[in-house]
């Protein structure tokens, strides 16, 4: 089938398009079935179906092309309108959730330019203007734009200096936990039938953990983390302390050779007084940037969390060793993956291989 530069069918694609659909209509009388004709057309066999439901219900008529849908009934400048509405969202348009569908788009086409398009034809104007059907990323409603921006712009450039000047890394650090009950994870199944994924509903206890992803031009990126149980023992630390932070610091220090710039987030453990002590008084190798709040995707390191909680879909561990062990494989092959830790790092637009 032969296209013209703008994308739509020439003269002669329109006259092949006519003349395998007339075959298909002989064909259609002639008895055939659906498979024989789609091979011998060189066609699906689910257009061959549409044809035969169009030629029972309108002959011949229904099944042969309407021809040139013609121009486009929305100008440039009410395409780019019409973009700028989109990107604010479903929300601001009246729909209680945040999703943009074929008759939303529709609806709102109407609303704004008095013009009627098809559910088809809204189809076609969003593909052809670099739209498409995704899956969204989540992204909390406090979340501070104003201040994500900056840094999504280069607002580690201050950081990146500093690297620079004094030959050292930047480390982003983040923490996460798991329970004994596994994250769910996709599965085959039979249609009709929802899966069931077999959890212990009893025991207790919680993994955390707390990883670096390590950057420093022309070197080999580098992730250091620590492990540590929780049990419901009594005097048993649920988590990590200002001291198990202090400790991982200087611990990625020795093993990194190097000062560090440290990037990480605004929680209530990172802003102790102890924790702001230790950072004042080392100074001479430690420096530290505070994220934006609820940005995740600015630090690599969430990255590296979802790769680790990937594997472990839908895992019946037997108790909380069994998570731990699991945990611990897992960041140790990534450990070992430079592409692994270059994609995180990059995914998130401050690491940049200039």
């Amino acid at each position: 089938m032969r296209y013209a530069q703008g994308g739509g069918l020439t003269d002669a694609g329109r006259a092949a398009r006519e003349r395998i659909r007339l075959q298909a209509v002989g064909r259609f009388e002639g008895g055939e079935k659906n498979r024989e004709i789609a091979a011998a057309l060189r066609v699906s066999e689910r257009s061959v179906e549409r044809w035969r439901r169009q030629w029972r219900e309108r002959g011949e008529a229904g099944v042969l092309p309407k021809g040139s849908p013609g121009r486009p009934r929305l100008g440039p400048a009410q395409v780019e309108a019409l973009e700028r509405e989109l990107e604010r969202g479903p929300l601001v348009h009246g729909w209680a959730d945040q999703r943009w569908t074929l008759a939303r788009v529709k609806t709102l086409i109407g609303r704004l330019f008095h013009v009627s398009y098809t559910v088809e034809g809204t189809w076609r104007l969003l593909k052809r203007h670099g739209w498409s059907w995704q899956q969204p990323a989540r992204r909390a409603i406090e979340r501070d734009d104003a201040a994500v921006e900056p840094v999504e712009e280069g607002g580690l450039a201050a950081g990146k200096s500093t690297v620079a000047a004094c030959n050292g890394w930047i480390v982003f650090e983040d923490e996460a936990g798991q329970s004994m009950t596994p994250p769910r994870a996709t599965t085959w199944g039979r249609v009709g039938h929802t899966p069931v994924v077999r959890v212990r509903g009893r025991g207790s206890g919680r993994v955390s953990m707390a990883g670096m992803v390590c950057y420093r031009p022309g070197e080999r990126s580098r992730l250091i983390y620590r492990i540590r149980e929780y049990r419901g023992r009594t005097d048993e630390p649920k988590g990590f302390g200002w001291q198990d932070f202090r400790d991982l610091i200087v611990r990625a220090c020795i093993q990194l050779g190097g000062p560090i710039v440290l990037v990480w987030d605004n929680v209530r453990l990172h802003l102790t007084k102890p924790l702001r002590e230790f950072i004042e008084a080392n100074t001479d190798w430690l420096t530290v940037f505070q994220l934006p709040t609820y940005a995740p995707d600015l630090n690599p390191q969430e990255g590296i969390w979802s790769l680790v909680k990937r594997d472990i879909g839908n895992l019946a561990a037997a108790d909380l060793s069994q998570i731990t062990r699991a945990l611990k494989r897992r960041l140790k092959q990534i450990q070992y993956r430079r592409d692994l830790l270059d994609g995180c790092l990059a995914s998130t637009g401050l690491i940049t291989d200039g």
